[in-house]
């Protein structure tokens, strides 16, 4: 017995529908929870997440940069800043200028151990700060290594460890983490210092998968109307 074949407007509400239980599906990636290095930027002496990674900004003498190893939500929450304040002065006052050099301050965090992966422990409990004195368009991941070598990049340049800490891993998902950093805007500057996107916190879907479920939904209505023409 030969089966019925679909019509037109109920082969594309079918795929409409499949369209939308895919977006559906895959919407709780969106509010992951990754342990990574947050990078900051402190002018003006309060912490603002950064806007580029610290390979492609080549921060100006005097300027104040943190790194922090944190566990923070991607999608939903960004990293708390450095534990300690961007005080240019205060960090770099026993490094004398030196012509055609500038000087940058660094605050290093490893965070505390309940970040730290299972078997690892921070180098330090308290934030590491240094003076670097680098040429005057080294970028700020040069000015980190001036300070605090060992540094570990994947391939996709985002920064995996600080003074070889941690020991493995980068950026990795943490499928239930004991805690999470206090939250406050979307993740991740840069994909080389978190890699994180906005998005809800609400934990339902997102704004951008609601709306990529409505532009389906229209492409499919689109369809039906213009096989209605077609029969009239």
């Amino acid at each position: 017995m030969r089966g019925r074949r679909l019509s037109l407007p109920a082969l594309v509400s079918g795929i409409v529908l499949t369209l939308a239980m895919t977006l559906l599906a895959a919407s709780p990636a969106l509010a992951s929870t990754y342990r990574y290095w947050s990078f900051w930027d402190g002018a003006g002496g309060t912490w603002a997440y950064a806007t580029q990674g610290p390979s492609s900004l080549r921060p100006a003498d005097g300027s104040v940069q943190g790194f922090h190893f944190v566990v923070s939500k991607d999608a939903a929450a960004q990293a708390a800043p450095p534990r300690a304040e961007a005080d240019f002065t205060a960090i770099c006052s026993a490094t004398a200028p030196v012509a055609g050099k500038k000087r940058i301050a660094l605050v290093i965090d490893f965070g505390t151990p309940a970040e730290a992966q299972a078997g690892d422990t921070p180098p330090q409990d308290a934030p590491r700060t240094a003076c670097a004195q680098v040429g005057p368009d080294a970028t700020a991941a040069e000015a980190l290594a001036e300070v605090a070598k060992p540094l570990r990049y994947n391939s996709a340049a985002l920064l995996c460890a600080v003074s070889g800490y941690p020991k493995r891993g980068c950026g990795e998902p943490v499928a239930d983490p004991a805690t999470t950093t206090a939250p406050d805007k979307p993740a991740a500057t840069s994909a080389e210092a978190s890699g994180a996107t906005s998005g809800d916190s609400g934990g339902g879907p997102s704004a951008g998968l609601l709306a990529g479920i409505a532009a389906v939904a229209a492409l499919g209505a689109a369809a039906f109307w213009q096989s209605r023409r077609r029969i009239r």
